[in-house]
């Protein structure tokens, strides 16, 4: 998958999350995809590469960094919290998916119950693990 297919599959996978709203707080070259209020994705382009970037689990940030070369530590963010993904081989729709919804997920974790418009436990699951 390229950079700019990741971006618009990653977009429409988003946008399909319950509550999710899209800003462009830091400008027209920043989408930044928010659910209660909190960020859980960004897309922008750095040097020319379009690029998306996710909250992760801190374990599983580095997992995937070792395991995927297209996965690097967050642009311009906790590089501990956040990774950046970009197109190529091994990215597929699955993996994206699998990422952006994991992401919104952590950030809904931290929403007070009352907030949440999904349970973080029981909505969508990951099968990353099972491959």
């Amino acid at each position: 998958m390229n950079g700019t297919t990741l971006q618009t599959f990653a977009a429409e996978c988003a946008e399909g999350l319950p509550r999710t709203e899209l800003d462009h707080p830091f400008g027209p070259d920043w989408e930044v995809f928010k659910v209660g209020g909190k960020v859980f994705m960004l897309m922008t382009e750095v040097p020319g590469r379009p690029v998306v970037i996710l909250k992760a689990d801190p374990g599983e940030a580095h997992a995937l960094r070792e395991q995927y070369s297209q996965i690097t530590p967050g642009y311009h963010m906790n590089k501990k919290h956040w990774i950046t993904l970009e197109g190529g081989a091994g990215v597929d729709q699955r993996l994206v998916r699998e990422l952006v919804t994991d992401s919104y997920l952590l950030v809904v974790a931290h929403l007070p119950k009352a907030e949440r418009p999904v349970d973080p436990h029981t909505y969508g699951t990951s099968t990353r693990a099972a491959r």
